[in-house]
């Protein structure tokens, strides 16, 4: 009875391991896809008129990006809430060609909007 006990123990800190890996790599795989919401683009509001004032902001700064798939691919992440698999579907290429256009892009934003304040 003792063996069967261990064994069952056993198997009950393995399947406790793999869903503690299965959770890691869902936070890490979900803080990849939205990591943009905890820095200075986020855009969410309370109210109505603060959302779509935010969301034209939005438009505006994705609109002033040189590259057409760069403003293709932040546009389908950011004001139409897809996720980068999903984007990357329908653009037809990979999930890291995705992720890629993405930090460029803000990276030229932040850039962008870094030299603008210190030339002002």
């Amino acid at each position: 009875m003792s063996q069967q006990s261990t064994l069952v123990e056993k198997y009950r800190k393995e399947v406790y391991r793999i869903g503690w890996r299965i959770q890691y790599k869902a936070r890490v795989i979900s803080n990849r896809e939205y990591a943009v919401s905890d820095n200075a683009y986020s855009f969410t509001a309370g109210s109505f008129t603060e959302s779509s004032d935010s969301r034209l902001d939005m438009l505006t700064l994705i609109q002033s990006l040189p590259s057409g798939t760069g403003r293709i691919v932040l546009h389908e992440l950011f004001i139409q809430d897809k996720t980068e698999a999903q984007v990357a579907k329908d653009l037809n290429m990979t999930q890291q060609a995705v992720n890629k256009w993405k930090r460029k892009m803000l990276r030229f934003l932040s850039q962008t909007k870094n030299s603008s304040i210190s030339s002002g």
